[in-house]
């Protein structure tokens, strides 16, 4: 039996929910009575230290059909090309490095089996860092879900539409959409089709909406904005696989039932959902444009102030309207990292070969910027108010180097030409 209604969702970002699928199944004024109601099993489930500061404290309780830990010992799974930190199989390699789009398997494939990781930092078992992946699917998961230990998956949709079914509630997801799922929740996809889409895999602190300083109380992520699922549960009792991203490493074990039986929950520690077309932008009404810090939407800091173990930044329609001011990137070298995609449009800063479903990175102190064309096009075109319309990028952006895999150095979706589109520029005329 299937408890399900069309999606809903309660609205905020970090607050305390409580949303039951059936009546009464919540207790009242405590977390753990001697009898929960319905027969139902209460767990904590705890993405901080106990004693983390109350405003960074995640935990929510669950209450649910049959305890969680009703599952036989985990076994070593296919890892398939995911991998996780620390990266070692390949050298530190400085090269600006850019890929086609993932293609689409011609067998079956469901969101598990077709993770590819194409790099990273640190280390999951420090908690520092975070591993990137990329997905294709062309089949629902079926009789199985997944969850990492390692960190919180932060999953950027690019093509099709995408229904996360958690523990917690279901999460409908489209291109524009980004859905975060914490750590430790297990969840499913489902596809009607084929997808693709990012995914940041954050081995630090979990991401929080940014301080926003200077600029005041209001503007860029909304907390409003974020959407968390209401309760939602199956009874389903046939075997359900569980995969698991645990010290880095895919592990399966098989439960007796479903463990998607989650009949009601409350807490701050749960999956969302955010609509990016809700950002947002702030940019200027003079001369020159502000960092691109100015687009981001979470960060995950780290222990040195300012500087983010993550940030997650966008680059959306926005106008711009600057005088006498190179609009696009300019040309830069960064202490931080940049991993870049794109879900649909053209990226400003480059004219062509950056396509929807790929990705580019450039690490720490890598000279990079606008092609030829595009810096041409800047520097000649005539500045007057206009809109970038119809395109999304992003970027997952890190204090550390990403190493790449040997998978994406190999892969034949590397363009090896990618310098190329820096190569004709003419030396300064000094009179």
């Amino acid at each position: 039996m299937t408890r399900s209604n069309a999606p809903a969702y309660q609205t905020g970002f970090a607050n305390h929910f409580a949303t039951e699928a059936v009546e009464g199944a919540l207790p009242v004024g405590r977390n753990s009575p001697q009898r929960p109601a319905l027969g139902l099993y209460a767990e904590q489930l705890s993405g901080a230290a106990f004693t983390a500061p109350r405003d960074h404290n995640l935990r929510s309780w669950l209450y649910r059909l049959r305890p969680s830990a009703q599952h036989g010992p985990y076994q070593a799974f296919a890892q398939g090309r995911v991998r996780s930190g620390p990266f070692t199989e390949t050298p530190p390699n400085p090269n600006r490095m850019r890929w086609d789009p993932l293609t689409m398997p011609d067998q079956p494939t469901d969101w598990v089996e077709g993770l590819t990781t194409y790099g990273g930092n640190g280390d999951a078992d420090s908690g520092v860092g975070v591993g990137v992946h990329l997905y294709v699917a062309n089949r629902s998961m079926v009789d199985r879900v997944f969850y990492s230990a390692d960190g919180e998956l932060l999953i950027v949709p690019q093509q099709g539409a995408q229904r996360f079914v958690t523990e917690m509630g279901v999460i409908e997801a489209a291109p524009g959409h980004v859905v975060v799922i914490p750590r430790g929740v297990r969840f499913r996809v489902e596809v009607d089709g084929e997808v693709r889409g990012y995914v940041c895999e954050n081995y630090g602190a979990p991401f929080r909406l940014p301080d926003l300083g200077p600029i005041g109380s209001n503007g860029l992520a909304n907390p409003r904005d974020f959407e968390t699922p209401v309760a939602w549960f199956e009874d389903v009792d046939r075997p359900t696989e569980c995969v698991q991203k645990y010290g880095g490493l895919l592990w399966t074990t098989t439960f007796d039932h479903s463990p998607l039986d989650v009949v009601g929950w409350h807490g701050n520690y749960a999956p969302y959902r955010y609509d990016t077309a809700r950002f947002n932008t702030i940019g200027t009404v003079s001369f020159d444009h502000p960092d691109p810090s100015i687009f981001t939407v979470l960060t995950s800091p780290s222990d040195t102030p300012g500087t983010a173990n993550c940030d997650f930044v966008i680059f959306p329609p926005r106008w711009m309207v600057a005088e006498d001011t190179f609009r696009p990137p300019w040309f830069h070298r960064n202490v931080m990292s940049e991993f870049m995609g794109l879900i649909f449009g053209e990226y400003d800063a480059k004219a062509g070969g950056f396509a929807p479903g790929g990705a580019s990175l450039h690490n720490r102190m890598s000279g990079h910027g606008p092609d030829q064309a595009s810096w041409n096009g800047a520097t000649q075109a005539e500045l007057k108010p206009m809109k970038i319309e119809n395109t999304l990028a992003f970027m997952f952006e890190t204090r550390m180097p990403i190493r790449t895999t040997a998978w994406a150095e190999k892969t034949p979706l590397m363009q090896l030409d990618y310098d190329d589109c820096w190569a004709g520029f003419d030396k300064g005329n000094l009179g």
